[in-house]
């Protein structure tokens, strides 16, 4: 009987050891670090997220992000080394700023817009009760050290009953050489109690003026911040000034063009069908898969330019971050790539992403939150994707490691990425355990918040010339939870 119980005993632990061993061999290979790794947290904990980062291309060397709540400055003046806060940027007329983006346009000066309001409207309903409200721009000439004042209102919404809420705009400048070269671009969703519609203002004069908003959809879209909605714009410009813009709508990535400087547009196309665009993922208070839009400005004019279309859906079941490029301006795009490299349906999510087109390599290059080394799908990091050969394949890099749980806390609506010569700067959110002060916010999910979100800041360098041969090589060589 003893022998017995030796023999069942050396049974389990052979068991227990051979489904250790099958779930070791289930779990993907470590991908390697990003070439040139630097990852920074530059807040203390808070209710912060939904970052923008941007590349001066008259010096590379400054680097500004932008975050929120409430709208906040970082800058760099040494590539990404060293970083700063910029000290009032938020207006003092409004109890909350936020949905940043930024931009550095063609004369060098860092762009910054935000929206700003008092109360927002019902939850997922903002045109019900909604207060004054509205889009602002302020300018700095330094490199993001000092910004203009006072703010320049895009659209401001006065405090009435059933007014518009404005919401999620996203700056563009036209940094090329073309008709409209300076041009700047902010579109956004304007919400109200019937419908949602894509709405555009541009400013010819460096950003001290703004054209009345003009309506760049054909059909609205629904009421409500969630399924069927149009939201999520996205811009870029090529070569010869040809404004290129992206939202959803439904199960759809719509597309339209501009080449009078913003003065007219395209009809709208739907160029790609889609898995819902908003989905649910676990430990997130909300997630979405909002499309991006880049193009290659050495790809030449409409006629030829190359572009890229980003976002991510569950079509597969878990959710995963696609990629489409059109060779033609738009006329023509091709199947979705997947742009993470784990397994098929491997149960794991890749969401919020965000691109950016190397306007000097012509890499293109994507952010995303990444599960793959969790089974339960929980702990989540950051990977950078990185594509050499026009979009047909992606490399993946290990850009953070050290896992963290979202704990549903709300982490925004996108990250940021900026790429320019080579390097690639990343900016997302992260939950950490230490707890920051109290967060006043007028939105309820601030209230419900924990506040511990941080933002942090990664660098890449794919300058060398090692790193650019090591590209598409097998991953490896990272020991999981080991330090940056």
């Amino acid at each position: 009987m003893k022998m017995n119980r030796y023999r069942s005993a050396f049974v389990a632990t052979g068991v227990a050891i051979l489904w250790s061993a099958v779930s070791l061999a289930q779990l993907p290979a470590p991908l390697r670090p990003v070439p040139g790794r630097v990852v920074q947290t530059v807040t203390a904990p808070g209710f912060f997220s939904e970052p923008s980062v941007a590349v001066n291309p008259r010096n590379p060397q400054q680097v500004v992000v932008a975050y929120q709540v409430p709208a906040s400055i970082l800058y760099s003046q040494d590539g990404g080394k060293h970083w700063s806060h910029a000290a009032g940027v938020a207006p003092d007329n409004f109890k909350t700023s936020g949905d940043v983006s930024v931009t550095f346009d063609n004369q060098g000066h860092a762009i910054l817009c935000y929206i700003a309001f008092n109360k927002l409207g019902t939850y997922n309903y903002w045109g019900h009760a909604a207060n004054t409200n509205g889009i602002f721009v302020r300018r700095s000439l330094d490199g993001g050290k000092t910004w203009d004042e006072p703010a320049v209102a895009v659209s401001v919404q006065q405090q009435e009953p059933g007014i518009p809420m404005e919401d999620k705009p996203y700056v563009v400048a036209d940094t090329s050489h073309g008709p409209h070269a300076g041009n700047l671009y902010i579109a956004w969703t304007r919400w109200s109690l019937a419908d949602s519609r894509m709405v555009l203002s541009r400013s010819t004069d460096d950003g001290k003026t703004w054209t009345r908003p003009m309506e760049i959809d054909q059909s609205p879209g629904l009421p409500r911040d969630d399924n069927g909605a149009l939201e999520g714009f996205d811009g870029a410009v090529g070569a010869d000034s040809t404004l290129y813009a992206v939202w959803s709508k439904g199960n759809h990535i719509q597309f339209t063009t501009s080449r009078d400087g913003g003065k007219s547009f395209s009809r709208v196309a739907n160029i790609l069908h889609t898995a819902p665009i908003m989905f649910a993922v676990q430990d997130f208070e909300r997630a979405n898969g909002f499309p991006q839009i880049g193009v290659d400005p050495r790809s030449g004019d409409f006629r030829h330019a190359r572009l890229y279309v980003t976002w991510s859906d569950y079509r597969y079941g878990d959710i995963d971050v696609f990629c489409s490029r059109s060779t033609d301006g738009g006329q023509t795009w091709g199947a979705p790539v997947r742009v993470n490299d784990d397994p098929i349906h491997d149960g794991s999510d890749q969401f919020f992403q965000w691109s950016a087109l190397d306007p000097v390599s012509g890499a293109f290059s994507v952010i995303f939150y990444d599960r793959r080394g969790d089974p339960d799908d929980h702990k989540t990091v950051v990977t950078l994707a990185r594509s050499t050969d026009g979009g047909k394949s992606f490399a993946n890099y290990a850009w953070s490691h050290t896992p963290f749980v979202a704990a549903g806390d709300f982490m925004g609506d996108y990250s940021g990425i900026a790429s320019y010569n080579g390097r690639v700067y990343g900016a997302w959110t992260e939950e950490t355990a230490a707890k920051g002060p109290p967060v006043k916010a007028a939105d309820p999910a601030a209230k419900r918040s924990n506040a511990h979100t941080v933002i942090r800041v990664g660098v890449a360098d794919f300058s060398e010339p090692d790193s650019r041969h090591n590209e598409g090589m097998p991953g490896g060589g990272m020991k999981p939870g080991s330090g940056l």
